[in-house]
């Protein structure tokens, strides 16, 4: 059973989402003890900036009072990922990519020393152990084309951030046949294991 599950939704609709439906029917399937939420549609994450970028690349302990205050988000975040052992993520395809709000989620999770680090080896991700669930919604880019960009682009960085066992449900057909598309996306949902 899924102790503790993270439920991102990165929609800007609120009415008549795909995977506004699909995440809630993922979380619903998996019923976890715990469930932590946020909405990346309906409350955008602000960017990273100048300030935010200094903060973060100062050493934790040499940290101003307005440094520390500048990354709280982020640990927030970060510590949302640690906690959870499960994590699902709805991933509406705009433009053949992640939605602005997703970006900047990932910009503020990925962090040197924090989320991955730096070894002789290249890169180790540190949030392990963990498994994704992502229900991708498209009107016509096919998971894993040569036009996905979302799908390639977010597993990348989970897998850098050390979250690589990603599994996707994905309705990307929704222009040319939704309902077709939807109920396969259904019936995908039904076979994931709780």
């Amino acid at each position: 059973m899924t102790k503790t599950l993270l439920h991102i939704d990165a929609s800007v609709r609120r009415d008549g989402s795909a995977t506004r439906g699909l995440t809630a029917r993922i979380v619903e399937r998996l019923d976890a003890a715990r469930v932590l939420y946020r909405d990346l549609g309906a409350a955008p994450l602000p960017l990273i900036d100048d300030a935010w970028v200094s903060a973060n690349f100062t050493p934790a302990d040499a940290r101003s009072e307005a440094q520390r205050a500048t990354l709280a988000l982020s640990d927030d975040l970060v510590a949302e990922l640690a906690a959870a052992d499960t994590i699902v993520i709805g991933l509406p395809v705009y433009n053949f990519s992640v939605p602005a709000g997703l970006k900047a989620w990932i910009d503020l999770i990925a962090r040197a020393g924090v989320t991955f680090q730096y070894t002789e080896n290249g890169p180790r991700g540190l949030l392990t152990g963990k498994r994704v669930i992502v229900a991708m919604a498209s009107g016509g880019t096919t998971e894993g084309s040569d036009a996905d960009f979302a799908a390639r682009y977010l597993r990348f960085m989970l897998g850098f951030v050390g979250m690589d066992s990603v599994e996707f449900v994905a309705a990307d057909s929704l222009a040319t046949d939704a309902d077709a598309s939807l109920r396969s996306a259904q019936e995908a949902v039904e076979r994931l294991a709780a």
